[in-house]
């Protein structure tokens, strides 16, 4: 049956919907937010119904608003950087109008009525399209990024070292590093939002120490763990994410690492109990490496390297100590020690 909208209140809930039969057609597109998906057929004669230009719109790649009740609802400028990181790939882009549109909605404080499960819920599908990146990009390009992702939005403007990351802005590598991620792992939100947020502890950078960002790894965990309280985030994602923001660096330097340290690292990671989540962070930290400019394709060993010896540690079997006597703390001694010793000789083996 079709419908039609009226705006009774703030927020994306202050609509009132009416469906009756003498609604047309043409209203019942008007309530769409985009002309690209308001585009019906003739169920008779098969022509398109395309009242607002959506094919048009289509043929040059344009993302554009159907009229002035886009503005009525906080949600559409989320669903237009969602849109867009689906799109982006296709060579579209939004309409000025559009765009101009959504900065005001951001300035008169609607995007504040959003509640943080909608805004996982866009975060998370854009994750898992083809360019995340232009999901963030469109909210920043909005001034919305900082009223629905504060976090993301303050490391935008803070430099590193061009040595390092070419393309300096942290806000671009984070661009980067999520479409690195998306492209590693296709359509995985929770690879791509550890991906994402690995680097949040650099807007805590004084300014003074710029663009050295010694410890942001550590920094970063209070202001991601404040994001995934406020948007509710499911327990592995917090868990995966505060991993690879703590031990990214460790990662990236591994062959540096003692045999122990990275038994311990695996540790932390309880990569023991949860097998898996070794894989994981491998992937993460290589979207982190290869998410810079002229780094796209580079070979990530270090990646290979964690998952052979996780793989030589978890040979390690408790139940062979236990049936050798050992108890209690004596097998925890015991199996450390054993995969200490089997890390080491994995990587003995590579050496030679």
């Amino acid at each position: 049956l079709a419908r039609t909208e009226r705006k009774s209140g703030r927020g994306y809930h202050g609509f009132v919907v009416d469906a009756d039969p003498s609604v047309t057609l043409e209203e019942d597109l008007q309530r769409r937010d985009f002309t690209i998906n308001a585009i019906a057929r003739d169920e008779d004669s098969g022509a398109l119904v395309d009242p607002y230009g959506g094919v048009r719109d289509i043929e040059r790649r344009v993302l554009r608003h159907i009229g002035p009740a886009f503005g009525e609802d906080p949600l559409r400028v989320l669903r237009a950087a969602r849109f867009m990181a689906r799109l982006a790939p296709l060579g579209f882009s939004v309409a000025p109008e559009t765009l101009a549109l959504m900065r005001a909605m951001a300035a008169s404080g609607e995007l504040d009525t959003l509640v943080p499960e909608r805004v996982w819920q866009e975060l998370r599908r854009s994750l898992a399209s083809a360019q995340p990146s232009a999901f963030l990009r469109t909210l920043h390009d909005a001034d919305a990024l900082r009223s629905v992702l504060p976090e993301l939005e303050a490391l935008y403007g803070v430099p590193q070292r061009a040595d390092y990351h070419p393309e300096i802005d942290t806000g671009l590598h984070q661009e980067l590093v999520s479409d690195m991620a998306a492209r590693l792992a296709p359509g995985d939100a929770l690879i791509g939002f550890a991906a994402l947020t690995h680097d949040l502890g650099k807007a805590l950078t004084p300014q003074a120490e710029w663009p050295r960002h010694v410890m942001h790894e550590q920094r970063g965990v209070a202001p991601l763990r404040a994001l995934c309280e406020r948007l509710k985030l499911p327990q592995e994602h917090r868990q995966l994410a505060e991993i690879a923001c703590r031990e990214h660096l460790n990662v990236h330097r591994l062959a540096e690492l003692r045999d122990r340290t990275v038994h311990e690292l695996l540790q932390r990671c309880d990569g023991f109990r949860k097998p898996e989540r070794i894989a994981q962070l491998a992937l993460v930290c290589e979207a982190d490496k290869r998410g810079r400019l002229g780094s796209e394709d580079a070979d990530y060993p270090q990646g290979r390297a964690l998952q052979r010896l996780h793989a030589a540690a978890l040979t390690v079997n408790a139940r062979d100590l236990a049936a050798q006597g050992l108890s209690g703390p004596q097998i925890g001694e015991a199996l450390a020690k054993a995969r200490i010793a089997a890390i080491a000789v994995a990587r003995s083996k590579t050496a030679n």
